[in-house]
């Protein structure tokens, strides 16, 4: 029998399309929060922040790697099975189990980083030693905000639940809490604390909090609120465990190799952390808000497809994904490295923030933005392996790509010093995707479908077009540090909107449509 419009694959191609819309849209309203609390932290402290950072990070890397990265692909493909193929009453307890299991090992984790919190720095930032206040500092602002991890990965385990069973927008919509926390304890608490840095590490403890306890109604909604319950030897836990520990690696290279920027750059020119984290986040900014997005939607659509054992619609899918990703990457990594001069002076060059920090910021931001392809790609690709419960391919792959990563850091530091850090980091991604596309390949579950030469030659004029509007408005960079805040911001806004018209103009004049989006062939 053949597929009915409602259920065939350009339906379904459709629903994806949907819900990464709805997903991209509320991410990009806690993006765009995001940056705003990164401004309004320039502003107040500029460069200064480095011991802050690092004390964020450190937790932030704890929960990407455990709660979001392996965790969640995981925890995901063994829920969307017990969805499918078990009654409700078993996902209620698996539900209880997991967060029983997970809440006593964060629990035992954030206690033992506490009590070693003095320690840490010697781990994540040695290049601190050499200023004993800032090191000290970054061990009391982690004793703050390392609960952050216990609260974080409870909410990345309620987002991973509502996920599977296809509410997207309470967990995208999540993040802005953290951002509106923040910008909060800026503006609003430093005055009440001797070190002004201190109101910031609260800021994340109480973001934390906050996050978890607003995506509990929405659990209890499916019925999924339950006591936790300790039980490590139930077989949907073990499995979880068993599929985790290989994730580790290979759901959080970027992760890793971005926290080896950050251990390194320590002993680079002080400011080199902030430098990297303001670059890194304007360059997350398109990551978050598309390929983030596609990723969260495609791993229970694929881990669905594979329990129903179609492989057609499974390669449909990840080809799917791959199109949408070319179709944002590649323009939004040209236009960050053609614009980085004006956006970095055009967000942060204000308050504590000089001339000669947005030169460094640009450096960096042009090479994250050399890998922001990568990056994305790595979102998609990688999902193709958790959704068939296949984690130990992406963990050797990721070993090899931390280890060139190493290798390009030691290679890049000493002639490009922070910069070549980012760019080392770009280029170990784009070693991590090839492997990804052809371990898929090998595999048989990932056939490019027809009409990618023409789609390639659409990408190519528009970005054409593209960077030959950008280069002809933006003018002479060093300009941008000499006008006045609504002069770079009105023609910043001029550029970014001349260039996305021109953009889609010219892929709509070349032959996209929009049911090309929706998954149909050319």
């Amino acid at each position: 029998m053949s597929a009915t419009p409602e259920s065939g694959p350009e339906a379904k191609s459709s629903s994806l399309l949907r819900s990464s819309s709805i997903v991209s849209i509320m991410t990009l309203l806690s993006r765009v929060l995001g940056l705003a609390r990164d401004v309004i932290v320039a502003q107040y402290f500029g460069a200064r922040a480095d011991a802050f950072f690092v004390a964020f990070k450190i937790p932030n890397f704890f929960r990407r790697l455990f709660a979001e990265g392996a965790f969640s692909v995981a925890f995901v493909p063994v829920l969307s099975e017990y969805r499918t193929q078990r009654a409700f009453d078993e996902v209620r307890m698996l539900v209880a189990r997991v967060s029983g299991v997970l809440g006593l090992a964060l629990l035992a984790v954030t206690c033992l980083a506490m009590l070693g919190a003095d320690y840490l720095p010697w781990v994540f930032s040695p290049g601190f030693r050499g200023d004993p206040d800032k090191f000290a500092l970054t061990g009391d602002l982690l004793r703050i905000t390392f609960p952050y991890l216990l609260f974080i990965s409870l909410t990345a385990f309620a987002s991973s639940v509502l996920n599977a069973y296809g509410r997207f927008a309470v967990p995208a919509f999540t993040p802005v809490i953290l951002n509106v926390t923040l910008i909060a304890a800026t503006l609003g608490f430093t005055d009440y604390f001797e070190e002004p840095l201190y109101a910031l590490a609260w800021g994340v403890f109480f973001a934390g909090l906050f996050q978890l306890v607003f995506q509990l109604p929405f659990i209890a909604r499916l019925r999924l609120l339950v006591l936790p319950a300790v039980k490590p030897k139930d077989e949907g836990v073990r499995r979880i465990g068993k599929l985790m520990v290989p994730a580790l690696f290979g759901v959080s290279v970027s992760q890793i190799n971005l926290l080896l920027d950050t251990l390194l750059a320590s002993f680079l020119e002080d400011g080199s952390v902030s430098w990297l984290y303001y670059s890194d986040r304007l360059n997350n900014l398109p990551l978050g808000v598309f390929a983030i997005a596609i990723g969260v939607v495609i791993l229970p659509a694929l881990s669905g497809k594979h329990a129903a054992e179609d492989k057609n619609a499974f390669s449909r899918t990840i080809d799917w994904a791959v199109r949408m990703v070319f179709m944002i990457a590649t323009p939004a990594a040209l236009a960050l490295v053609l614009l980085a001069t004006p956006l970095m002076a055009t967000i942060f060059y204000y308050g504590e923030v000089t001339a000669y920090d947005v030169g460094k910021m640009t450096l960096s931001l042009q090479a994250y933005a050399v890998g922001l392809l990568a990056f994305m790609m790595i979102k998609v690709l990688a999902p193709g392996y958790y959704a068939r419960q296949d984690t130990k391919t992406p963990v050797k792959i990721g070993i090899q790509a931390m280890v060139v990563n190493m290798v390009l850091n030691l290679a890049l530091v000493y002639p490009l010093q922070h910069a070549g850090l980012a760019l080392a980091t770009s280029l170990a991604a784009y070693y991590n995707v090839f492997m990804l596309y052809r371990g898929l390949r090998k595999d048989g579950v990932y056939q490019p479908q027809s009409g990618w030469l023409k789609f390639a030659v659409i990408l190519l004029l528009a970005n054409t077009a593209l960077a030959a509007i950008c280069v002809w408005l933006m003018g002479t960079p060093g300009d941008w540090l000499i006008w006045d805040a609504m002069q770079r911001i009105s023609w910043l806004a001029l550029l970014v909107g001349a260039g996305v018209v021109v953009y889609f103009v010219v892929m709509i004049a070349a032959g996209l449509r929009v049911r090309h989006l929706r998954g149909e062939l050319f």
